[in-house]
């Protein structure tokens, strides 16, 4: 894991709008968005207002009035794995859709108009792990990073980086960045020269009960806490907080079994 963002201040750093290619929004869709909306907003401090309804009940969540995520409900009927989603700005959803398809992965919804949101679709790569794809319009996604509750990093988790990186530097332009370490499969990926995403590889550690998937990590003031907190509010500790050379980490689950990291950044 390595930091996506430069230097913040204490109220965090704004964005107008994302890069192509740069995540720029991270999404939830579960069974009990009331039971889901309760257990965030008392983990990172978030409110809720409605979203776009295109997918059905969506809401976004808000931080100090600023967008930081959405939750979404997932059809009763749908029993797919409860995941937090991250979606990657485009300038032309359908354009970088086709790329998708051509570049060997799967198209499972859209694109499609979600009303002042702009336009959507939600892919896999070959390996399977799924992402979204967002050209904005009058929300543009994730408005604040860099302090606690918002969206620090996002990580691809695979079995080899090498079967994949040459599928996402094809779909959205990233500059990949091998880690200097022989022994760690480790890919950075960038836009511009600025660090946005990861990809690591690894190997057999890869859940069997999870396949490839996209990790998003969250800010937290004090990880430790943190992790008590979640436990508290029934979810479950997956990864003990640790020190890493990017700051404090541990990994959990919320009470649906979506999976994410909490981590106090190293400045």
């Amino acid at each position: 894991m390595t930091e996506a963002r430069g230097p913040a201040g204490r109220n965090g750093t704004t964005h107008a709008r994302h890069a192509p290619g740069a995540p720029c929004w991270v999404s939830l869709m579960v069974h009990e968005t009331a039971a889901t909306q309760d257990f965030y907003g008392a983990l990172f401090g978030w409110e809720f207002q409605p979203g776009p309804q295109q997918l059905g009940p969506y809401a976004r969540a808000l931080l100090d009035g600023h967008e930081v995520a959405g939750i979404g409900q997932l059809p009763p009927d749908r029993h797919l794995p409860i995941a937090w989603t991250p979606y990657f700005a485009t300038d032309d959803a359908d354009r970088t859709a086709a790329t998708v398809r051509q570049s060997g992965g799967t198209v499972g919804v859209g694109p499609l108009d979600a009303g002042e949101a702009g336009r959507l679709a939600i892919a896999s790569d070959p390996s399977g792990a799924v992402f979204g794809i967002w050209q904005v319009a009058v929300h543009t996604g994730t408005a604040i990073t860099g302090v606690p509750g918002t969206p620090a990093w996002n990580e691809l988790v695979t079995r080899d980086s090498d079967l994949v990186v040459k599928f996402y530097q094809g779909v959205f332009g990233f500059e990949p960045e091998p880690a200097v370490t022989a022994d760690v499969d480790y890919v950075t990926l960038h836009i511009d020269g600025r660090p946005v995403a990861g990809i690591h590889g690894v190997g057999h550690a890869l859940p069997r009960d999870r396949g490839p998937h996209w990790l998003t990590y969250f800010e937290a003031a004090d990880v430790d806490a943190a992790v008590r907190r979640v436990g508290d509010l029934g979810g479950q500790l997956l990864t003990p907080a640790h020190d890493s050379p990017h700051g404090r980490v541990a990994t959990v689950a919320d009470p649906e079994g979506a999976v994410f990291s909490l981590i106090h950044a190293v400045t």
